[in-house]
């Protein structure tokens, strides 16, 4: 029995998140009868490969890890290339990978990072430390000690009785705070995350988290910082719930809204699209609302990429039609 116990206050907000999502993982249960098309499935990993290789600095824009996949030649640095071809191959073996297994960790970093560093496929070999510029926030614990924290993580979560959703959020702060590998560790502690959910629910398998972290990465990297600071993970796992319920959310609304085109338009439904509907939800909402809430700031390209193809595909209607310029314009979707 493991005595390995990760410091962590339950708050009421986690409660309540595990609760809606919990509601929007039934929700798209049966919206999807328990079934994810494989388009929707390539289409997320694709998402998920870029959205968690751009938090590591890689510049690759999704169209080119798209054709990478595909086996198309690709202008770009040689190492951001191979990291998009280690990233595919890491989670093409999910289904099969064991996030319970030490051997299966370390097989997976090994695909991650082959051809990147030196140390892939093992555990680090000396001292690492997390910096913010020339500043150190984080110094990981020593070298030797990593695969005994890494075997009594493991063993926790096995027997924690915890919810799913908050044991897999504190297991990912955990890793990042051991730091097991020379480099890679947050690609590896976000996938980790992703099977962990993935074994409790499959739908995980598929769900670009990732995305929603890129976008709140300042966030993340700060609840990292606040969790080290105060000794305990509770802020950090109320944000990945936040994040995951975000995630699931926009999963649900793209399925809607592949229901309300027909399947030949289904791969022209612009990712832009589903990102501003999953933003409206149920409500109405001025245009600068809806940029806040996707972080965006530059008018022109909401109108170009995310506003006008929503209206011209009839999925969201102005609440003052013949004074589109009003100030006192809104936004809703509407139901068909």
């Amino acid at each position: 029995m493991s005595t390995y116990k990760p410091p962590l206050i339950i708050t009421d907000e986690m409660t309540v998140l595990v609760s809606e999502i919990s509601e929007e993982v039934g929700r798209i249960s049966v919206l999807q009868e328990g079934h994810i098309t494989p388009h929707l499935r390539r289409k997320n990993r694709l998402r998920t490969i870029h959205s968690s290789l751009a938090i590591e600095n890689n510049t690759l824009t999704i169209d080119q890890v798209t054709a990478i996949i595909d086996g198309k030649r690709v202008l770009g640095n040689p190492n951001e290339i191979r990291e998009v071809r280690n990233a595919y191959d890491a989670y093409e073996l999910m289904l099969e990978l064991d996030p319970l297994s030490v051997d299966d960790l370390l097989k997976a970093h090994g695909l991650m990072m082959a051809g990147l560093i030196p140390e892939n496929g093992i555990f680090r070999t000396s001292g690492v430390g997390v910096f913010n510029g020339q500043k150190v926030i984080h110094m990981a614990p020593p070298a030797e000690f990593v695969p005994g924290q890494i075997h009594d993580l493991i063993a926790w979560y096995s027997e924690s009785r915890l919810h799913p959703l908050i044991k897999s959020s504190v297991f990912h702060y955990e890793f990042e705070f051991i730091h097991p590998f020379a480099d890679g560790n947050g690609r590896m502690g976000r996938m980790w995350h992703t099977m962990l959910l993935g074994k409790w629910k499959e739908l995980f398998f598929w769900l670009p988290v990732e995305e929603l972290i890129q976008s709140r990465q300042k966030d993340y990297y700060e609840a990292f910082n606040q969790a080290d600071s105060v000794g305990e993970s509770s802020c950090f796992v109320s944000l990945m719930l936040e994040i995951i319920r975000d995630s699931l959310k926009e999963m649900s609304v793209a399925g809607s809204v592949t229901d309300q085109v027909s399947d030949q338009d289904t791969d022209q439904v612009d990712d832009s699209i589903k990102r501003l509907l999953a933003a409206i939800g149920e409500e109405t909402l001025a245009a600068s609302e809806i940029m806040k809430r996707l972080g965006l700031s530059h008018r022109p390209t909401f109108r170009k990429n995310y506003l006008d193809p929503a209206l011209e595909a009839n999925l969201i209607e102005r609440t003052i039609p013949d004074k589109p310029n009003s100030s006192k314009q809104r936004y809703r979707r509407i139901r068909h």
